[in-house]
């Protein structure tokens, strides 16, 4: 349970220190995940009753916060807030702009069609 009170403490840290959304997303994502899953997991531990659905939580834990933070972090970059960098550089825009698509249909593409 100290090592997932370590965790939590630092992604608090690293929401506060991080310059922009993206690199907030990604403190507070794997840090959130790892405390908590430590902290539930000791729960568990020391109830060994409950050591069951302790871990169905961690597992829960494990699949939705990943997807939770790309969701953010998609609506992020669709309302055009740019990542902090000394270049200010959007390798993605790039991307889109060089091929010719817009956002939108890249969202409404088939996934298999290039």
């Amino acid at each position: 349970m100290l090592v997932g009170t370590a965790f939590l403490f630092l992604g608090g840290l690293g929401i506060v220190r991080m310059p922009d959304i993206y690199t907030r997303l990604q403190a507070s994502t794997k840090a959130s995940t790892l405390g908590a899953m430590s902290m539930i997991f000791g729960v568990g531990l020391l109830h060994p009753q409950w050591l069951v659905k302790t871990i169905v939580i961690v597992v829960f834990i494990a699949l939705s916060n990943p997807v939770s933070s790309h969701a953010l972090a998609r609506g992020s970059y669709r309302h055009k807030i740019k990542p902090w960098t000394k270049e200010n550089i959007d390798a993605y825009g790039e991307y889109i702009e060089h091929e010719g698509l817009s956002q939108e249909s890249q969202d409404l593409k088939p996934e298999n069609q290039e």
